[in-house]
């Protein structure tokens, strides 16, 4: 080295001795930063900036690398890299070549979700014993997750195909954000409180392991522990998990697999009827065959009482059964009638309208806020006062 310093130096051979010295001396790299100026190339390739309060460095991470990251960089991401110095001799720069990516604090998020995992454990959500069996021809299937979203569309496409006379029932919620894990449980809870559906999937498409957290809070681990309508989870791809996974009666890789799993009674009875009707089609043609055969060698009159005789047993059965199912229907549409009845006065007793109309009124300000205690009204404030079947605009005079 002194002798190199000592001498006259091209820049080639600077810059030679400049990229030898940082490529070998700098690598396993593990770079902490902000990403900024991203900018993926149509080749796959993705060329940004890392930086912090006080630096930033260039950087690129080749398609081969890029492919494996399980989340799509944006502006303001902070992430960690690793890699080593790549230096340009052409230009005289250095940039950090990355050969793997994740978010800042995943470590963080994985070490709480395993200290959630054992304190769940502990508090029973996950006991064998809560598991309960999916109904094998569920009535109704409600379903959890967003209205928007992907997910939903591959569980209605999944349940048209395999098992089209199934009632769905969309329980919307935010699967995203501070108010996700709330609204999820929400509808978990309200579907249990109004015995909505027969069975529950609960769901949404593949994301980053931030964006799964909402299902692995308390509230929803819990509802689902404590739901008497079986739930099946479909959160995620295959490689995804959260703690509700755990809670529930059954988990599905993801939401079209969980619509699978709830369907999976209809299809194996398809596929027996259509069995079953292969084998009734070649018995009925082998007796016809039999029967004409013997057609050929038999007195017609003595056909003739035989076939009376066999239409009226026939027609005797057929009436029997005619009465049976007559009956039949009757009772389910008594058992019908009972249960929209006693739904009918449970949401007539949760209608905020029944409240009002049993003397009450809420007082709101012009602006539509709820005035609760003696202390949001002030004097002299315009209020409307709302009834049950309308409403007054009076004066606080004291």
């Amino acid at each position: 080295m002194s002798n190199l310093l000592s001498g006259e130096l091209s820049v080639s051979e600077l810059t030679s001795l400049i990229k030898r010295t940082l490529e070998e001396g700098f690598y396993g790299l593990q770079v902490t930063g902000e990403i900024s100026n991203f900018r993926p190339s149509s080749t796959g390739h993705w060329f940004f900036t890392l930086k912090d309060s006080n630096a930033s460095i260039g950087a690129v991470m080749f398609k081969g690398s890029a492919w494996r990251v399980d989340f799509t960089p944006k502006e303001g991401d902070r992430v960690v890299v690793s890699g080593s110095l790549d230096v340009y001799a052409a230009r005289g720069t250095y940039q950090l070549k990355c050969d793997s990516m994740r978010l800042a604090g995943f470590g963080e998020i994985l070490a709480e979700l395993e200290r959630r995992k054992r304190l769940f454990a502990e508090r029973g959500y996950f006991s064998a014993d809560r598991k309960r069996p999916l109904p094998p021809y569920p009535g109704r299937v409600g379903v959890v997750t967003s209205p928007s979203g992907a997910a939903l569309q591959d569980i209605l496409n999944v349940l048209e195909r395999r098992a089209p006379s199934l009632d769905v029932l969309v329980l919307p919620a935010v699967v995203q954000g501070d108010q996700a894990a709330q609204t999820i449980a929400m509808r978990i809870e309200q579907a249990n409180a109004l015995m909505l559906c027969d069975v529950l999937i609960v769901g949404r498409g593949g994301g980053s392991v931030e964006d799964l957290l909402p299902f692995s809070e308390e509230v929803v681990v819990k509802a689902i522990a404590e739901s008497t309508i079986p739930v099946v989870t479909g959160i995620g791809h295959e490689v995804d998990f959260a703690l509700a996974d755990f809670a529930a009666d059954l988990r599905a890789p993801t939401p079209s697999a969980a619509a699978e799993l709830v369907s999976t009674a209809f299809v194996q009875l398809s596929e027996s009827v259509r069995s079953l009707s292969a084998t009734l089609s070649a018995q009925m043609l082998g007796r016809l065959t039999l029967a004409q055969a013997q057609l050929q060698r038999t007195d017609q009159m003595m056909l003739a009482r035989h076939l009376t005789s066999l239409i009226d047993s026939k027609e005797f059965q057929l009436a029997n059964a005619s009465a049976s199912l007559t009956n039949a229907q009757r009772e389910l549409m008594s058992q019908t009638e009972g249960r929209l009845a006693l739904l009918k006065g449970q949401l007539q007793a949760l209608s905020p309208v029944a409240i009002l109309s049993r003397g009450y009124a809420v007082v709101q300000s012009i602006d539509g806020k709820i005035i609760a205690t003696k202390e949001d009204a002030k004097p002299d404030q315009v209020v409307d006062l709302r009834f049950a079947d309308g409403k007054r605009r009076a004066r606080i005079e004291e």
